[in-house]
């Protein structure tokens, strides 16, 4: 039975299920009709992050055009432009054994691309969660719903996996940013100049 979190809590992820090492972190959405017609594409993105909050340099930021961490344990699963049909849109694979000790956050994010010129935001998104799945099992342990708390952001910071101690917990951020992929690349130290 999966934890479903509202933001801001926080769930043990690896103490409640001992051996854990192998997950998937699923992000879906849909978007309404109203959307204006033109295409939706929302993309997931992933910073690896030091104990300062920032990417250790531009590598640590997993997207479907650096689809993996430098050291493996964070592989994106490829792009979905449309968010069409039931399920997951997009998928993360996260090998906990593996991430490098000086990562303390993995950060989840979604973003709209080319919001701006498309004119879209995430109050045209619906349904939007992340969930995370035993790799093994394929079993759900933890489900964040955002809700419809969003208007003219075009950038999500859905949820993180962060150390604590020798454990991992999961963490529903939910915060939303009006500038979309940059904001979050400044906030979190990525040159995407």
């Amino acid at each position: 039975m999966a934890v479903s979190l509202q933001k801001g809590q926080k769930v043990d992820l690896t103490k409640t299920n001992p051996g854990l090492t192998q997950i998937k972190v699923g992000l879906g959405w849909d978007t309404n009709k109203y959307d204006g017609g033109g295409e939706f594409d929302l993309d997931v993105s992933v910073f690896l992050l030091n104990d300062q909050g920032k990417v250790e340099d531009d590598k640590h930021f997993v997207f479907f055009n650096n689809p993996s961490s430098p050291d493996g344990s964070v592989v994106h699963s490829g792009d979905n432009r449309t968010g069409d049909g039931d399920g997951d849109d997009e998928v993360i694979e996260i090998d906990l054994s593996k991430v490098s000790a000086n990562i303390q956050k993995v950060a989840f994010t979604i973003t709209i691309y080319d919001a701006a010129t498309r004119n879209q935001n995430f109050g045209q998104v619906s349904n939007a969660y992340a969930r995370v799945l035993s790799a093994g099992t394929g079993e759900e342990l933890i489900r964040y719903d955002l809700g419809e708390d969003f208007s003219v952001e075009t950038a999500v910071v859905v949820g993180e996996l962060y150390r604590h101690g020798s454990e991992w917990k999961f963490s529903a951020i939910g915060s939303g940013y009006k500038d979309g992929l940059a904001g979050l690349a400044r906030d979190f130290g990525v040159n995407i100049g």
